[in-house]
C-alpha cells in the first residue's frame, strides 16, 4: 500500500496532469484536432466520449491519475505482492484527491 506522502504527490501530480489535458493552453491544438474531428460526424459516440473524456476535469482525471499510479507501482515494483483490490482503492483515493484539488482550483476562479 503507498504511503500518505506518496499518495499526496500522486495526487498533486493527478491534478497537475488534468489540468494539462483540460485545460492548459499547450494542448489547444490537440484540442481543436479533436473537437475539428468530432465535428465531422457529431453523432458518433465514440467521438463523443473521446471529446467528454479530455473536456472534463473528472473523466480526465480518472485515467490520469489510474496512469500516474500505475507508472508509480510498477516503477517502484509495488505492484506485485499487494492485491489487485487494494491497488483500486488506491486508484480510488489518488482520482479523489486530484478531483478534490480541481474542485478548490475551480472554485477559486471567482476570486479573480
Amino acid at each position: 500500500m503507498i504511503s500518505l506522502v506518496v499518495l499526496a504527490f500522486l495526487a498533486l501530480a493527478g491534478y497537475r496532469g488534468t489540468q494539462l489535458v483540460v485545460h492548459d493552453s499547450i494542448l489547444d491544438p490537440v484540442r481543436a484536432r479533436i473537437d475539428a474531428w468530432q465535428q465531422k460526424r457529431p453523432t458518433c459516440p465514440v467521438r463523443e466520449a473521446v471529446v467528454t473524456l479530455i473536456s472534463c476535469v473528472y473523466c480526465a482525471g480518472w485515467w490520469v491519475s489510474g496512469a500516474l499510479l500505475a507508472t508509480w507501482l510498477l516503477v517502484t515494483d509495488s505492484w506485485s505482492g499487494t492485491p489487485v483490490l487494494v491497488h483500486g482503492i488506491e486508484w480510488l483515493a489518488v482520482a479523489g484527491a486530484a478531483a478534490l484539488l480541481n474542485r478548490w482550483d475551480d472554485s477559486r476562479k471567482d476570486d479573480h
